[in-house]
């Protein structure tokens, strides 16, 4: 390593930053970590993990401390809004020899990554200046204070600060779709990942647990209502299924404009994005922290086998990574494209072939990282 520890700086205390932040660690390195925001910032929500997100966290040894929580899910069931079948994945199947699909609350997750990481997190330290010099990376904090590195990641989202102050691209671009998050307790039960499909919306329930519920629903749209829960009913208050008694449930719900980031590069001079940062999609494959597990694990090995020559693991990082999140989103783009289908030209085709379409939209990512 030239001598000396490599002195490595992590932005974002997410899925992300936490997970580079475990993976360098256990190949020998010791980052500083920090974020902008307070602890208790982000709003709770559920995640679904597929299996290529427990393979990640095998890889970063973390898959024992995850066993317990959530819930494993087997099959995905989809179904048009009256609740009538439309067709079915057998996940276990899909990721047989990869890993299990798990839902759970985020905050778990970010828990068991958080312990993980080692050492603390200063939270409420954002960024002046990125400068980047032919061999480090100056650093000037919201507070004055300066510090050089020799590599800075930017794990702090698709709004990232880093990418802007390094000049790696501009903002997030909205994918027309609005985005609903909540978790429901005491809700019906539902065994499975069940997604009830209408025409330009749709709604998701997926357990996460004993008793809680995860909800996700989108429709085609550019503005987040001020209104979400009234906006809910007014979409989705005619499905069938267990939709009506869910929205019956439901106290607090989180409202976002779904957003992509795709870049020329995600690293200039010793500056490195991750995560969504680097490659944000709308979250439509549920792929968001199973790419950013996935980024940990194959940066982390980048730079323990560069032994120390971060410029030769930045480039071997990202023609490794670029593949698979290229895949990511344009399988998105493509799943997307069906919310405009109308639905009696969309179910048609669903009854027939929909678990074999929906299925290959994970084929490249069943292969190893």
């Amino acid at each position: 390593m030239g001598g000396f520890p490599l002195r490595i700086l992590v932005v974002g205390a997410g899925l992300a930053g936490l997970a580079v932040a475990r993976a360098l660690r256990m190949a020998g390195f010791r980052p500083d970590l920090i974020d902008k925001f307070s602890p208790d910032y982000l709003v709770d929500s559920g995640l679904y993990l597929p299996g290529n997100a427990d393979r990640a966290l095998r890889q970063l040894d973390l898959d024992g401390p995850v066993r317990p929580l959530g819930q494993v899910i087997h099959r995905q069931y989809f179904r048009d809004a009256t609740s009538a079948p439309l067709c079915e994945v057998d996940l276990d199947a899909l990721w047989a020899g990869v890993g299990q699909c798990r839902a759970l609350l985020r905050s778990e997750l970010h828990r068991v990554l958080l312990s993980a990481a080692g050492g603390a997190v200063r939270y409420g330290v954002g960024l002046d200046a990125v400068d980047l010099f032919p061999t480090t990376v100056g650093i000037t904090f919201a507070d004055g204070v300066t510090a050089e590195y020799d590599l800075v990641i930017g794990a702090d989202g698709p709004r990232s600060e880093v990418r802007a102050l390094a000049a790696l691209g501009g903002p997030p671009r909205p994918t027309g779709q609005v985005v609903y998050r909540a978790v429901v307790r005491d809700g019906p039960p539902v065994a499975e990942w069940t997604a009830l499909l209408g025409h330009r919306a749709g709604f998701l329930i997926v357990p996460v647990g004993p008793g809680r519920l995860y909800c996700y629903a989108d429709e085609t749209g550019a503005v987040a209502p001020a209104d979400p829960l009234t906006r809910l009913d007014e979409l989705f208050g005619d499905y069938g299924g267990p939709v009506p008694e869910v929205l019956d449930c439901l106290d607090q719900v989180h409202a976002t404009v779904a957003e992509e980031v795709e870049l020329g590069r995600w690293h200039r001079g010793r500056v490195l994005l991750v995560g969504d940062a680097a490659h944000a999609t709308a979250p439509t494959l549920s792929q968001g922290a199973a790419m950013a597990l996935e980024d940990a694990v194959v940066f982390a090995e980048s730079l323990r086998k560069s032994t120390g020559d971060v410029d030769a693991a930045l480039t071997a990082y990202e023609s490794r990574r670029r593949p698979r999140t290229r895949w990511v989103r344009d399988r998105t783009r493509d799943r997307n494209r069906t919310r405009d289908v109308a639905p009696a030209l969309r179910d048609p085709l669903l009854r027939g072939r929909g678990g074999r379409i929906f299925g290959e939209h994970y084929r490249l990512l069943l292969g190893p990282l």
